[in-house]
């Protein structure tokens, strides 16, 4: 979803979808307009962050939550959700699985899909370890950088972790 409220978003053109948006980095114009939306029926599909927990966010019509980023929602924040919203359909996303979350999985208790291919154009990601090399690390960022990619930078060490930030920079 790139704007704010859309109609569809390639697979369900088809259909007929309104989408929204809602994440605590869009601009508070943004946010006024898919909170509208909300209010008012308008959206059936919302793909959100943390900012679809806040107070000013009501749910009229809403099929399907989509919860971005799960790693941030504790198991309050997801029972408050479903108390609040037994309606809706929740589906959270994550990376990484979350223990208790793949535990229910497992067990039973709740549904697990996995997504085991790739995007279109994704590289596959490639691990290297070696010495600390500053000329190393600046030739691989900034490769990455021109090409359009996302660098991960690992530091074992939380009390110099500002020091290597500004290295890094």
């Amino acid at each position: 979803v790139e704007c704010c409220l859309q109609r569809g978003a390639g697979r369900l053109d088809a259909f007929v979808v309104n989408m929204g948006l809602l994440s605590r980095l869009q601009s508070r114009s943004q946010q006024s307009q898919v909170l509208a939306a909300l209010a008012r029926g308008g959206i059936d599909i919302l793909v959100g962050t943390h900012r679809a927990l806040q107070k000013d966010v009501v749910f009229k019509a809403l099929g399907l939550l989509i919860i971005d980023e799960e790693q941030r929602f504790g198991v309050l924040h997801k029972e408050r959700l479903k108390q609040l919203h037994p309606h809706i359909d929740i589906l959270t996303l994550s990376a990484t699985p979350i223990p208790r979350t793949l535990y229910m999985s497992l067990s039973g208790t709740r549904d697990l899909s996995l997504l085991q291919t790739a995007p279109q154009k994704r590289l596959p990601v490639r691990t290297q370890l070696m010495e600390f090399k500053p000329s190393v690390i600046s030739r691989a960022i900034a490769h990455e950088i021109d090409r359009g990619g996302q660098i991960y930078f690992l530091h074992p060490r939380v009390e110099d972790l500002a020091g290597m930030m500004q290295r890094l920079q």
